[in-house]
């Protein structure tokens, strides 16, 4: 069995959750980061994270970890930490193929008494059934006799400076109660908030994905109650306020769901219930109503502007926000994609203003020219898609002041009062 001591962590894929979690453990012992992407690596080797997830200075602190493209890097490495993202097709079933091309790669470099740990989101039984057999085949090793396994799941939230990976408590498990054992302890020397260990490697890949499942049902219904309200003309924030005065009532918000987990993990979870034969219900229908969110805001914004006599086909409208989230730069299975395009369904002209975004993500991910700077008085419609900071801080007299004078200001995120707005959800 490998000792604690000697462990010497390679990260593969330094993403939103790999990066921090290599620069923690690279604060404490030898530590190796390897990404195929030549220029983020370039880019970290250089001290600059594009993702703003870590500052230079965090980086600096972690002298003893090394960034890489090279796979013969990491080979003198003994503990592998699978950090690689797990999207969905268009026909939302699971694309393993980044998980499976980590673990080959593992399996290129993984020697005999070494263990890998998984902590990408997947089904129950997934690390098993598809990484280890990878594992197996490229190393000729035998699992659990030769090397090892163990799962984390990642609890990263792009963007908060506030829940941190030292400050959100680990979820950890492993092939056998030795491994398990290990891979807690190893956590453990970075994890301030502690430590969970699960029964098994299965349970720990369910609990990850039935986190993300729950909150996903959670906007659900309250999209769904937005929906509702709207059509008995009653304000949705309004009445959420109200039932939110008993003490167990839960504060979720209607919004467009998407991001790298929310919008995604639910679907790894029905995925392998229809493969054992149970067609999910109530998960499926959260998420078709999630997923019908924003057609859902077009809709609206369009037949206000209907209201006001304003001309749709040629219009020009304005899209505030295209991140997932706020605050933050990640593109990711972004819903407001989603509104753009129903919206140029119709003929109008869209802009997109976001200044967290990389303007060549936004060209390289969806074909969208992001402006630098909306031109005031220009647009007959504006929407308010993703709560920044920035935007919030122009004031609703700012964000008027982009429009015309009877230009629409629609509010998905409840960033101003409902009297300062034409509409929100």
């Amino acid at each position: 069995m490998l000792d604690l001591n000697q462990a010497r962590p390679a990260i593969i894929g330094l993403g939103y959750v790999g990066l921090p979690l290599a620069v923690e453990f690279g604060k404490r012992r030898p530590t190796v980061g390897f990404d195929i992407d030549r220029a983020r690596v370039a880019e970290l080797q250089g001290g600059r994270d594009s993702t703003l997830e870590v500052s230079e200075e965090e980086l600096a602190q972690a002298g003893q970890l090394e960034f890489t493209t090279d796979i013969d890097a990491i080979r003198d490495c003994n503990v592998y930490i699978a950090t690689v993202p797990t999207p969905i097709d268009r026909a939302k079933r699971p694309d393993l193929r980044p998980l499976e091309s980590a673990s080959r790669t593992i399996g290129q470099v993984i020697s005999r008494g070494d263990i890998a740990i998984f902590e990408s989101t997947v089904f129950p039984g997934a690390t098993e059934e598809v990484c280890v057999p990878i594992i197996e085949a490229e190393s000729g090793l035998r699992y659990n006799e030769d090397f090892f396994v163990g799962y984390s799941p990642e609890r990263i939230n792009p963007g908060d400076k506030e829940h941190r990976v030292t400050n959100i408590l680990k979820v950890t498990s492993g092939s056998t109660p030795e491994v398990a054992d290990f891979v807690d302890a190893l956590y453990g020397e970075i994890i301030e908030a502690g430590t969970y260990k699960a029964s098994s490697i299965r349970v720990a890949e369910a609990a990850k994905v039935i986190e993300n499942t729950q909150r996903d049902l959670n906007i659900a219904l309250v999209n769904e109650l937005a929906l509702i309200f709207e059509k008995l003309g009653i304000d949705t924030e309004e009445v959420l306020k109200a039932a939110g005065t008993k003490w167990n009532f839960l504060p979720f918000r209607p919004g467009l769901v998407g991001g790298h987990c929310i919008g995604v993990d639910p679907y790894y979870l029905t995925y392998k219930a229809q493969e054992i034969g149970y067609h999910p219900e109530v998960i499926l229908s959260g998420r078709r109503i999630n997923d019908s969110m924003g057609a859902y805001v077009a809709e609206r914004v369009l037949k206000l502007m209907t209201r006001k006599y304003l001309q749709v086909a040629g219009s020009r409208i304005l899209v505030l926000g295209l991140a997932f989230k706020e605050n933050c730069p990640d593109l990711r299975n972004t819903r407001v994609i989603d509104v753009i395009e129903e919206l140029r369904s119709y003929h109008a002209e869209v802009d997109v203003h976001d200044p967290w975004v990389d303007p060549d993500e936004a060209r390289k991910e969806y074909g969208i020219e992001l402006i630098e700077q909306p031109p005031a008085g220009t647009y007959d419609a504006i929407v308010l898609a993703v709560a920044h900071d920035r935007f919030r801080e122009l004031g609703i007299e700012g964000i008027r002041a982009l429009g015309k004078p009877e230009a629409v200001v629609f509010d998905v995120k409840y960033l101003f009062p409902a009297d300062q707005v034409d509409g929100r959800l």
